[in-house]
């Protein structure tokens, strides 16, 4: 499995990415201004985010981040990694799943790996399909799933 060509600062072409290439990012801890923030953006101030005193009486006993903000942390995490930077033409979808919470004070990480990919020589690149785990400091992974993501062809070679 190659990472080198994960961690490139410039983006990668369709056609560089090879299946079970793998990298992981830098941590990111999750913060109460982030929950805040998130819930001040979405709209979304469930008591299981926003309320400590009623989390005391409920399953996991503090406040838990929104899923969905996990997510898009993870989507920032990938972006940071730099291999998808001027070559992504669309993000054409994802199926995820919510494994274990992440609670404030959480640091989490992002596994990538290459799945899978598909010529799309008409569309200028290709799909390539990555296996997503959002891991905690404990190495457990919180959140999971694929994402399909049309990446420019090399100039000539689409």
């Amino acid at each position: 499995m190659s990472t080198r060509k994960l961690t490139r600062q410039m983006g990668l072409y369709f056609e560089e990415f090879e299946i079970g290439d793998r990298v992981e990012s830098t941590g990111r801890t999750i913060t109460e201004g982030d929950v805040v923030n998130f819930a001040a953006l979405s709209g979304d101030w469930n008591l299981i985010h926003t309320d400590a005193e009623y989390c005391k009486t409920q399953m996991f006993g503090q406040r838990v981040a929104h899923g969905l903000l996990i997510l898009s942390i993870a989507s920032g995490l990938a972006v940071r990694l730099g291999f998808m930077e001027d070559t992504v033409m669309a993000f054409r979808g994802l199926d995820w799943k919510f494994v274990k919470p992440v609670f404030i004070g959480d640091t989490v990480r992002l596994r990538v790996t290459v799945e899978e990919t598909k010529a799309m020589r008409r569309m200028g690149g290709g799909l390539v399909n990555f296996k997503m785990e959002v891991l905690n400091q404990q190495d457990e992974v919180c959140q999971r799933g694929s994402w399909e993501i049309l990446c420019k062809g090399q100039e000539g070679a689409a």
